[in-house]
């Protein structure tokens, strides 16, 4: 998914289509309108782009996603960590507690997930 990184403005115009899929193209600008205040050649242009990314279809004036919203968090966080914390999860772990506290179902739960994915 490299290739197909979001910019903000593409991910808010995203999470108007996975909220609503599948979603006409002229619903999609009432809601990008409404939500996003954007103006309808802005709507066709990023029903476009979304497309030519393929992260979008658009067939009969219906869009819906190409690519589950689950997809683009997974591949941005990978890409986050790797970038600011050189791939280390303990580095970016630390950063990201930096003077909180976890709860203890909190705690438990993140036990849990490691757990969860660890190797062996």
């Amino acid at each position: 998914m490299e290739d197909r990184r979001l910019a903000d403005s593409d991910y808010r115009f995203m999470t108007v289509i996975w909220d609503n899929e599948p979603v006409g193209s002229m619903r999609l600008v009432e809601l990008c309108a409404e939500q996003l205040g954007w103006h309808k050649s802005t709507t066709f242009t990023m029903i476009r782009k979304m497309c030519k990314k393929g992260m979008a279809k658009n067939e009969n004036a219906t869009v819906t996603s190409a690519v589950s919203r689950d997809e683009v968090r997974r591949a941005e966080s990978k890409r986050f960590v790797d970038e600011t914390f050189s791939g280390s999860l303990p580095n970016f772990f630390v950063s990201f507690m930096d003077g909180k506290t976890l709860t203890e179902a909190e705690a438990r739960e993140l036990k849990r997930l490691i757990d969860e994915h660890r190797e062996g």
